[in-house]
């Protein structure tokens, strides 16, 4: 007896049915159909950080391919904010990469605690310097806290999100996230 996979009508599936299909199958044609879905927003998010048409449009074709690869090894609860996080750092990589000057900025009122910490304001020369001192230092943090940091910083992630994929109690995710921040002010402020 031959086992059948379960195969989704596309048009009408929910993004998380396609996205499990191809998990199981890798079938590139379902990954397409679900691509396929979010290529304006992924277009509109390269567009912001690169400025060209062309270079927009290629990177949409990079981030498709990254996507084959990654969707399969990572655990996905909601496509569309996850695909927005892979391709708003697939931006920033190839622009670090290539040299280029950008920033990304915060809104403190999303953060528990207003404190500023922005590394730039020291020494807007040494961008790049700063960058890497910034990455050595969120390694050297403690487990969790790196973890919550990265999660709220880097993958858009609430607090609440964050308490509930990690089993934590959201005054200790807070707690995880400020302390991080002074950590790394700390950190940063001193020549590694």
């Amino acid at each position: 007896m031959k086992l059948r996979l379960f195969t989704p009508k596309a048009e009408t599936s929910t993004d998380e049915a396609l996205l499990a299909h191809y998990q199981a199958s890798g079938d590139l044609q379902i990954l397409g159909v679900l691509y396929s879905r979010y290529t304006e927003l992924v277009y509109g998010v390269c567009l912001k950080y690169f400025k060209q048409e062309e270079t927009a449009a290629d990177a949409v074709m990079d981030i498709f391919e990254e996507l084959v690869q990654k969707a399969q090894k990572h655990e996905v609860d909601k496509f569309r904010p996850w695909l927005y996080v892979l391709a708003k750092n697939h931006c920033l990589m190839r622009l670090r990469k290539a040299g280029q000057n950008f920033t990304v900025s915060f809104d403190p009122g999303f953060m528990y605690s207003l404190e500023l910490m922005h590394p730039e304001e020291e020494d807007p020369n040494d961008q790049e310097i700063t960058l890497k001192r910034l990455e050595n230092c969120i390694e050297r943090l403690p487990d969790q806290q790196k973890d919550c940091v990265r999660m709220f910083y880097f993958e858009d992630r609430s607090y609440k999100d964050i308490a509930e994929g990690m089993s934590l109690d959201l005054s200790i995710v807070r707690s995880h996230i400020q302390n991080g921040r002074r950590n790394l002010k700390n950190c940063v402020g001193t020549p590694t």
